[in-house]
């Protein structure tokens, strides 16, 4: 009995052996196969899923390209910054207000805006845009979960307000809104890349996988304008506005030779750099978008006009007595009576007889012809935004009236910068086209205003108004030969002219015996007694062009009579 229950024990433990072998073997077969089915049948799902999960394709921004002068002076650069963000799911709220210590924002509206986008079920919160990185950095160290850094770039602009309205400005999402950021914000803007990484449920990058796309810096836009003499005439044309509490105030450098733009300047600016202080009445390019009724400067076109018809010389009289003129039921005036003039002197003294007499000489077909020859009334060609159109009658509108205004710079409009444009005719006949602020390679084009000889006694003309005698005294460069014309308009208002609002001009050429600028400076309402463009804008242009002369290492002209134009007093 002994002996058969052994063995029946025996047999039963061998049976519960073969069964437990049976049945691990079973399991590993089923491991096994269970192993092979993810392996090969369900792999590629498995592999989806995972990918799904982990592997993130992330956003590489691309640089916007760098604007510069003409000499490669940044203007306008993209500097490396952070987008700090939280998935309100994930990040602890209360952690947040070390963040905002930080970032010296409010630690309680922090707070409660991101336990406001939890509760509204939302996975992301901006905490704020474009930090520096070195700031970024000292934050992201302290691994607060669910709190984020994107790498992004803030557009900077070195010369701030005195670049401001040229190149205008981005929004935070690095698009042009103003100037030339908004006119070639395509050119500029580049290309973004982007890059497969994998990451773990945090959102913390583990590893990088490959690159699909390399960012492409946008292009480089060099300009026409010289930061130098940006520089100078933002200063003289501020100084001119605060010192005459004028409303506003621009000023227009060219190459005379070339149409190309130097300088480019308005008052008043703003900081492209501090959004805070931004204010819109602030951020038109007045030099490009105001029009304005240029008053005298347009007389030299009127003389050019009747001396191309070949009836006058510089030399021929023109009786400018009394003084004034009835026209239907308006009265032209001069100054005081001047008597008789020739073509010169109606330049000099800034006759508004004496431009009358010779506009309803020559007639309305020839005065329309050389003004829209030289730009005025015509399509601006800088192409820049909010570039306005002038405005010029056409022949068969110019009754006696109107003629006569005309001649002397009423009832037509212009702006800052194409009656500067319009200036470049007196260098050899032929107006420079602006057509771009970028440098460019290859002659200019120009159009035939009027012959060189006209054009030479033009500048002859306008070197006398910067004499002793002349109404732009004011606007003499010691050693350099310099011609221009001064300009007083009255201000349209509600009513018609206002009696007691003005707006300044002197636009003119240096040096005379080869033209290297032309220069416009406009004054808009002066206050106080003086507001005559000889006694507000001529300084202003006197300053500038001096200082532009010597810095472009222009020769003197003229040694030894700077003491004779030196002349005190005032003029108009």
């Amino acid at each position: 009995m002994a002996t058969e229950q052994k063995q029946t024990e025996a047999g039963i433990q061998r049976w519960r052996m073969t069964l437990v072998l049976v049945a691990f073997a079973s399991l590993l077969l089923l491991v096994l196969g269970r192993l092979i089915m993810l392996h090969t049948i369900e792999q590629p799902f498995l592999f989806e899923q995972g990918e799904k999960r982990t592997v993130r394709s992330e956003l590489q921004p691309a640089s916007r390209g760098m604007i510069t002068d003409r000499h490669g002076e940044p203007m306008a650069v993209s500097t490396p910054v952070v987008t700090l963000w939280v998935n309100p799911q994930q990040v602890d709220p209360q952690k947040m207000s070390e963040v905002a210590k930080d970032l010296g924002m409010n630690a309680r509206d922090l707070v409660r805006s991101v336990e406001k986008a939890a509760r509204q079920g939302r996975s992301f919160h901006y905490v704020k845009r474009q930090v520096e990185p070195e700031l970024a950095g000292r934050i992201l160290k302290r691994r607060i979960a669910g709190l984020y850094g994107d790498d992004d770039f803030r557009r900077y602009y070195p010369a701030a307000e005195v670049t401001a309205h040229t190149l205008g400005i981005v929004n935070i999402d690095g698009k042009g809104q103003e100037g030339l950021e908004l006119a070639f914000d395509q050119y500029l803007q580049g290309q973004d890349g982007s890059r497969k990484v994998v990451k773990d449920l945090m959102g913390n990058v583990i590893k990088q996988l490959g690159v699909d796309a390399v960012p492409q810096a946008g292009e480089s836009l060099p300009l026409t304008i010289d930061l130098r003499l940006q520089y100078l005439a933002y200063r003289e044309l501020k100084a001119v506005v605060q010192a005459h509490k004028a409303h506003a105030g621009s000023a227009v450098m060219l190459n005379a030779k070339t149409g190309e733009i130097l300088a480019l300047v308005g008052q008043p600016s703003y900081n492209p750099n501090n959004r805070a202080t931004l204010r819109p009445e602030h951020m038109r390019n007045r030099a490009v978008a105001d029009l304005i009724e240029p008053g005298s400067t347009m007389k030299p076109f009127t003389v050019a006009a009747a001396l191309e018809s070949g009836r006058y010389s510089p030399s021929t009289p023109v009786n400018t007595s009394p003084g004034y003129k009835r026209i239907k039921n308006k009265t032209i005036r001069d100054h005081r009576d001047y008597g008789v003039l020739d073509l010169t002197g109606i330049i000099t003294k800034s006759s508004n007889i004496g431009v009358s007499l010779l506009a309803h000489d020559v007639g309305p077909e020839v005065i329309w012809e050389l003004y829209t020859k030289a730009g005025i009334g015509q399509p601006g060609t800088l192409g820049f935004p909010g570039e306005a159109t002038g405005s010029m009658p056409y022949p068969e509108q110019l009754d006696e009236l109107r003629l006569a205004t005309v001649s002397y710079g009423y009832g037509l409009s212009i702006s800052p910068l194409q009656l500067a444009e319009a200036y470049t005719s007196f260098v050899d006949g032929c107006r420079k086209h602006v057509s771009l602020l970028m440098v460019q390679t290859g002659t200019q084009p120009c159009e035939r205003v009027m012959s060189e000889r006209t054009a030479h006694q033009i500048l002859d003309m306008l070197e006398t108004v910067v004499g002793k005698n002349g109404t732009g005294k004011r606007a003499a460069v010691e050693g350099y030969r310099v011609g221009g014309k001064t300009g007083t308009a009255h201000k349209v208002g509600r009513s018609g002219y206002e009696d007691s609002e003005y707006t300044a001009f002197f636009a003119g050429l240096a040096p005379l015996s080869d033209p290297d600028l032309v220069l416009v400076v406009v004054v808009d309402a002066p206050q106080g007694q003086e507001y005559y463009g000889g006694e507000v804008a001529a300084p202003v242009f006197s300053r500038i062009m001096e200082q532009a002369l010597r810095l472009r290492q222009v020769i003197p002209d003229q040694p030894g009579e700077a003491q004779m134009l030196q002349v005190a007093g005032g003029g108009r």
